[in-house]
């Protein structure tokens, strides 16, 4: 198996934030887990290893209780990509095998292009891979410079290249693959003679060549994979381009969605075919949404929701933590959460499941069965069941179970005072 190293330990000046850069989130997930997913996600990496650094304690914690195979290894001061790889050098002692590396604030890069990297590594028997793409407005990279015979020979920084070597439109991606065996060396050779006072990453290319190592470039396909997080206009085109892969996916499985362009959802949501999203609505977390549903226009599911085939979940209705059975529907303005619901039940406008005790901060559970009617401006106040069949009538406040087949209703009964306008007047 392959070890990975992540490297997560910047501060991210320009996010111009108090949390850290790879904590920052697309869809409530920070950006980290993103890479660390793809990278398991690949079944070739049995152990990552998360540099951190700027609030070490934040990044160390959220890893700790939220990815799997991770480790976090602090790198403090932080000297350069260099110097921070170097900080897993105790942990992989010993270690033989390949090490890949990625950077924490790349959340788009994909684990099919991980394999294929690795694949790319292992077929040209290299000892160094580096993963590159092809730009056409190269400024800002550091440049690609092959041999005649297509193998690396280096990477050089814009700011130290020649003319010609700026018309060069391949640039480092920033993802290494190496052999640690025989790079691992490396790391304690790197100079730091430069401007910054820095250990580059990069330096182990000119390293591994004066050593008569086998060192390559890999091309990535999709130059989208690789963009990099370091201000919050990244952070919102990366949650743009990650939402687009999305709706596209959804899009080729039969689902319809009439505005796109409005429409957000989260990559762990799961649509069947022939359900229709109508515009602005924003679907996160994780959730799954059976065939023939219709959702919105400007409806809210936070997360954990499974909708059964045939559910409607109408405008300004938001669902949280809920299951709701098929041929149930939610029309309008409503709001459904820790609840389960039933088939064949008709929520009415304006219903609250009102699921949170302030007082002992704790949340319960409303159970609705089938065939239940819940009429408009009704609160439902859990711990309660609605259970078979029952109606609950407009206006009404919901404290306790109701059995089945039974009418509650707690309104105050209608009064009508004659003439009362023009007696006031």
């Amino acid at each position: 198996m392959i070890k990975s190293i992540i490297l997560s330990a910047g501060k991210g000046t320009r996010m111009k934030s108090d949390v850290p850069k790879v904590l920052h989130t697309i869809f409530d997930i920070p950006l980290v887990k993103y890479v660390i997913e793809e990278v398991n996600k690949t079944g070739l990496i049995d152990e990552n290893f998360v540099i951190v650094g700027h609030q070490a304690k934040l990044v160390e914690e959220y890893v700790r209780n939220n990815c799997r195979n991770s480790k976090c290894i602090l790198q403090m001061p932080q000297l350069g990509t260099g110097h921070a790889v170097s900080m897993a050098r105790p942990e992989l002692s010993g270690y033989e095998g390949d090490v890949i590396i990625l950077c924490g604030d790349t959340p788009l890069i994909t684990a099919e292009t991980i394999k294929e990297f690795i694949e790319f590594h292992h077929s040209k028997h290299s000892d160094l891979t580096v993963m590159s793409a092809v730009m056409e407005n190269p400024a800002n990279y550091g440049r690609i410079i092959r041999n005649y015979n297509g193998t690396l020979n280096s990477i050089v920084e814009e700011k130290d290249a020649m003319p010609e070597e700026k018309l060069i439109k391949e640039v480092n991606a920033g993802i290494y693959c190496l052999n640690w065996g025989k790079i691992r060396q490396a790391f304690s050779e790197l100079s730091n003679n430069n401007a910054q006072g820095e250990y580059y990453l990069t330096d182990i290319i000119r390293w591994a060549n004066s050593k008569k190592l086998v060192v390559n470039a890999f091309t990535i396909k999709n130059n989208e994979e690789i963009f990099g997080i370091n201000s919050q206009a990244n952070l919102a085109e990366a949650a743009k381009i990650m939402n687009k892969r999305t709706i596209e996916k959804h899009l080729n499985n039969g689902v319809t969605i009439v505005d796109p362009a409005t429409t957000w959802i989260s990559p762990e949501t799961e649509i069947e075919a022939d359900t229709i999203i109508y515009p602005s609505c924003y679907i996160n977390g994780k959730n799954k949404i059976g065939k023939n549903c219709k959702i919105g226009p400007f409806a809210h599911l936070r997360g954990d929701v499974v909708l059964e085939d045939n559910v409607k979940i109408g405008n300004f209705v938001e669902v949280k933590k809920t299951t709701i059975k098929s041929h149930t529907n939610a029309c309008h303005l409503s709001y459904l959460g820790d609840s389960e619901i039933g088939s064949e039940v008709n929520i009415g406008a304006g219903t609250i499941t009102a699921n949170y005790n302030p007082l002992t901060k704790e949340k319960s559970k409303t159970i609705i069965k089938d065939n239940v009617k819940i009429g408009s401006n009704s609160v439902l106040v859990a711990p309660v069941t609605i259970e078979e069949g029952a109606n609950v009538g407009a206006l009404s406040v919901i404290t306790k179970s109701i059995s089945a087949w039974s009418l509650a209703i707690t309104r105050a009964p209608l009064r009508i005072v004659e003439n009362w306008v023009k007696k006031s007047n």
